[in-house]
């Protein structure tokens, strides 16, 4: 049905252009000087039968009469309307290409054998997606083997008795702590995930954010990189404990983002991706918000991250910790030179004020702040993304 309407609405196209080549012309009429000189060839005529005119005179009166009626003739046909055929030929070549762009076109950027996808049908089926995608344990089961690590002998026996002895004391903190983590340095992703799953129970209350996060991420990393219903919930504790959380605002993107929303999860990566902030999470929204930008439908270009160079983040490995805080200090204030004599995009304030809290310098990062506020003042997604480094420097209430 698809391709019967689209031949018929191209043969409706060429119709419409080639009407006018196919109408008949009308009737030319004959050229007026055309009929003055045969008048005048007749009246040559009569004045030689009513003697008014010699002969000899007539005859040059003709010659010269002709000889105008034959260059008004030859004028009036190379004026005169196209034959019949070459208005037919043109509307074969003019058919033939349209179809050609046309299905050119569409190969290119159409997509063959693609039913219809009404927006509203695209958001029910993203909802009936993220409320039926498999649990933790399925998606931990469909995950592939993780590689073997190379470890010495003498780890891995310490690390089979861990597995004996830990379960056998099931309210030892410290030790399923250490259990965890070392089966995510085997690569044990389920296994450490359910360790750190009881390491957050026994905290109760008391939890911190950083033991919520590392869960959901063996969560993640146990289930090849989905999200289950079961990481979302924490993703949305960690929010609801921190806005400022990037790992939770990464993963709710990364959920939406594998269930047919990219233009949500857009929203959620774009504070952190432009707040200037380094951690892993931050890097691997960078690494698809692009992507998710194009399936949505909006122009969006990843920012450039000024920072240092590889030759300035070799010589930093060199330095004592002295003059690597100097050095990391120098470019914040080269950053905030810049920034205050030329101005710059809502990110790179963002990136500013970062560094700030990561320095420790509360102050300074509260004065950025205040004058990033004011800067971009109406510009609610700029704002946005200040808001999100200022939660992460602990200047925003």
């Amino acid at each position: 049905m698809f391709w019967i309407i689209c031949i018929m609405m191209a043969l409706g196209v060429i119709s419409f252009l080639a009407a006018p080549l196919l109408r008949p012309g009308p009737e030319a009429a004959e050229n007026p000087q055309l009929v003055i000189y045969k008048g005048q060839l007749e009246e040559v005529d009569r004045d030689v039968e009513r003697g008014i005119l010699k002969q000899s005179e007539a005859e040059r009166a003709r010659a010269e009469i002709s000889r105008r009626l034959l260059a008004v003739s030859r004028t009036t046909q190379l004026t005169g309307t196209a034959p019949a055929w070459a208005n037919r030929l043109v509307i074969i070549v003019v058919g033939l290409l349209l179809l050609v762009l046309g299905g050119a076109t569409y190969e290119a950027i159409g997509a063959p054998g693609e039913p219809d996808q009404p927006l509203a049908a695209r958001l029910a089926q993203a909802e009936v997606m993220r409320e039926t995608r498999p649990d933790q344990a399925a998606l931990e089961e469909a995950a592939p083997p993780s590689p073997q690590v190379d470890a010495p002998a003498e780890y891995l026996e310490q690390i089979a008795q861990l597995r004996t002895v830990v379960p056998t004391r099931p309210d030892d903190l410290q030790g399923w702590t250490l259990l965890a983590f070392h089966e995510s340095r085997l690569g044990n992703y389920a296994a450490a995930a359910r360790a750190q799953d009881r390491v957050v129970s026994l905290q109760g209350d008391n939890v911190t954010l950083d033991d919520l996060q590392r869960q959901v991420d063996l969560m993640v990393a146990a289930a090849n990189g989905v999200i289950s219903p079961e990481a979302e919930i924490i993703a949305r504790d960690l929010m609801q404990r921190d806005e400022a959380s990037i790992a939770g605002r990464y993963y709710l993107g990364a959920l939406y983002n594998q269930t047919g929303r990219p233009d949500v999860a857009f929203r959620f990566w774009r504070p952190i991706v432009e707040s200037g902030d380094a951690s892993f999470h931050a890097d691997l929204a960078r690494a698809q918000i692009e992507d998710a930008a194009a399936r949505a439908g909006i122009e969006y270009v990843l920012p450039e991250i000024r920072g240092p160079g590889e030759a300035d983040m070799a010589a930093a490995q060199d330095m004592s910790d002295e003059d690597r805080q100097a050095m990391i200090g120098n470019m914040v204030n080269q950053l905030a030179d810049r920034l205050g004599t030329q101005g710059g995009p809502a990110s790179d304030w963002a990136r500013l004020i970062t560094a700030y809290g990561v320095l420790g310098e509360t102050d300074a990062a509260q004065t950025v702040w205040a004058e990033a506020k004011t800067t971009f003042v109406g510009d609610s997604v700029a704002l946005q993304v200040l808001e999100t480094a200022a939660k992460s420097a602990g200047v925003l209430e």
